[in-house]
């Protein structure tokens, strides 16, 4: 049985799609899924931003086949770690929750790298380019401590 990630913040075009397609480049697929969603619907069906895709494709990734979808409380069962990327997706996911085994899977992702900071992915989409570099080397940092934790299980 595979076990199943999902990537979350606000429009599902910037941080998360870089966040699904860095851990995806680290982890067997056989073995454990990535995906992704927004807390809003702003950006259903559509691609990520082309920063995300500009940024990712430095980094030797392609995530022009992403489609950004909204976040639901179906996701709770379907996934098994929910990593937001800011206090603001934090809530808006733990809002939805019916039971505290669900807001048990949810984390924000940089308590990865900080623990107990909570410290926000910041959302690069209203900045410039040197944005998206900087949210990859998080989200990069983060990921690798995330698909070590998943070689353990």
């Amino acid at each position: 049985m595979k076990t199943r990630v999902l990537m979350v913040c606000l429009g599902n075009i910037c941080r998360s799609p870089l966040a699904e397609g860095i851990l995806k480049s680290k982890v067997n697929s056989d073995e454990i899924e990535v995906q992704s969603a927004g807390t809003g619907d702003y950006h259903i069906d559509e691609k990520p931003d082309k920063r995300s895709i500009a940024i990712a494709r430095k980094y030797n990734l392609d995530i022009t086949d992403q489609r950004g979808r909204q976040f639901k409380a179906s996701d709770f069962d379907a996934f098994d770690h929910i990593y937001v990327m800011d206090n603001s997706n934090y809530k808006d996911v733990i809002s939805l929750a019916k039971a505290e085994e669900e807001k048990e899977k949810v984390k924000l992702i940089l308590n990865e790298i900080f623990p107990g900071e909570n410290v926000d992915v910041p959302d690069p989409y209203f900045g410039g380019d040197h944005g998206f570099e900087n949210v990859y080397q998080m989200l990069e940092e983060a990921c690798e401590i995330i698909a070590e934790k998943l070689r353990q299980k």
